[in-house]
């Protein structure tokens, strides 16, 4: 059976360059990054040539960038991070904005820090996922200690306005964060211009190793440590590197600056053909976020009359992967928080799948997805009830 593979947004393949890079450090080079001998140099250089290249493609310096774990501690740092190392005129509680639309790992880092006395502002989005800047500068209290808005949508791929979110949190002497996990490598980033203080980023989601991250910090800002141990990374992230997972990740990075304008006209051009050729096939589909900038690789539609877990299940019968939402919110019972958050009722929320693209996509995945999707579309909407009456009304 041919298949395909249109989940790029929930994980991407290691690159063949960016294996062969890993592999040294599992074998030869297997020192440790923090001892003095020749086997730990060795790996110690491997390490801050990956924070080089990391720091490269978001415009920053090498001393900035810490590894991690991968996006979710990245944002948990920045997170709590920041309010643990803030105080507020007279110590009254510290106040934290952010979306309805962001990740879980952000979302519900802010909700763990309601239960400790913080108080979080949620900006509501509009029907393209994009928040409303004046209500951000309405939101700003004396207390506000950190903004943290996600740069691009994983659902929707809807880019928000950083530079101008950024200028805001500047001129109210407020910290700044975005999670970037689904911009980075896909769009162009650069934190001095966005005036970010933080950024989160993750290796499996640009064809680096999972397991692996990194937590941009502009120097100078306070950040409260969130696991401590030995000095390792001048003791912001203590515990031995995972030498041959940065190594991969530092490849993968310089593989996106190198790629990432000519990956971003050939998935855009991919993707508008994608969604253009469904709209046209299947009566009554509609694309969300479609008027917003977006990443290239991300479409979002809802098939109205079917429910989008079965004709996940059923496209994937047929050789096709793709997402009703985030990988991380697989299996659950609500509709996507995303998709509600712009106002889209819970039954067309459930209606709806994710198609990402990647590096490796080609014309012919195309092709396939726009023969398979209308006919399981077709399928299932023969066995709903509901969409038959509304279909005979019509």
């Amino acid at each position: 059976m041919n298949r395909v593979y249109l989940d790029y947004n929930a994980t991407t393949p290691v690159e063949p360059e960016v294996l062969d890079a890993m592999l040294p450090y599992f074998s030869s080079a297997f020192g440790n990054a923090s001892s003095i001998h020749t086997f730990g140099q060795r790996a110690r250089a491997a390490v801050e040539t990956a924070r080089e290249q990391v720091a490269a493609l978001i415009g920053t310096r090498p001393q900035e960038i810490f590894f991690t774990s991968g996006g979710t501690e990245s944002d948990n740092h920045a997170i709590f991070g920041i309010v643990g190392s803030s105080t507020t005129p007279s110590g009254r509680s510290p106040h934290v904005i952010t979306s309805f639309v962001e990740h879980e790992a952000v979302l519900n880092a802010c909700q763990a820090l309601e239960k400790q006395g913080v108080d979080v502002t949620y900006l509501h989005v509009d029907q393209d996922g994009l928040i409303d800047l004046e209500d951000l500068r309405g939101a700003l209290r004396t207390e506000t200690v950190l903004i943290t808005i996600m740069h691009a949508n994983n659902e929707l791929g809807t880019i928000q306005p950083l530079e101008e979110i950024g200028r805001i949190a500047k001129q109210a002497d407020v910290c700044f964060h975005t999670d970037a996990v689904q911009s980075a490598g896909k769009i162009p980033i650069d934190v001095n211009r966005f005036q970010l203080d933080l950024l989160s980023l993750s290796g499996h989601k640009l064809y680096a190793p999972k397991g692996i991250g990194a937590l941009y910090v502009r120097g100078g800002t306070r950040l409260k440590q969130l696991l401590y141990g030995g000095h390792h990374q001048r003791g912001m992230r203590p515990g031995t590197e995972n030498v041959a997972g940065i190594v991969g990740l530092g490849k993968a990075a310089e593989m996106a600056s190198i790629s990432l304008e000519n990956d971003a006209r050939r998935l855009s051009a991919l993707r508008d053909q994608l969604e253009h050729g469904l709209v046209n096939r299947i009566p009554h589909s509609r694309i969300h976020g479609g008027r917003a900038p977006r990443t290239p690789n991300t479409a979002n539609l809802a098939f109205p009359g079917v429910e989008g877990e079965a004709l996940l299940i059923a496209l994937d019968l047929k050789g096709l992967a793709c997402s009703t939402g985030a990988a991380c919110s697989s299996g659950a019972v609500e509709p996507s928080h995303v998709l509600t958050a712009i106002g889209l009722p819970a039954e067309e929320a459930r209606a709806s799948l994710r198609f990402s693209l990647g590096r490796h996509t080609t014309q012919a995945d195309i092709d396939f997805a726009l023969q398979v999707v209308p006919t399981a579309v077709a399928q299932l909407r023969q066995l709903s009830p509901t969409y038959q009456k509304a279909a005979a009304r019509d």
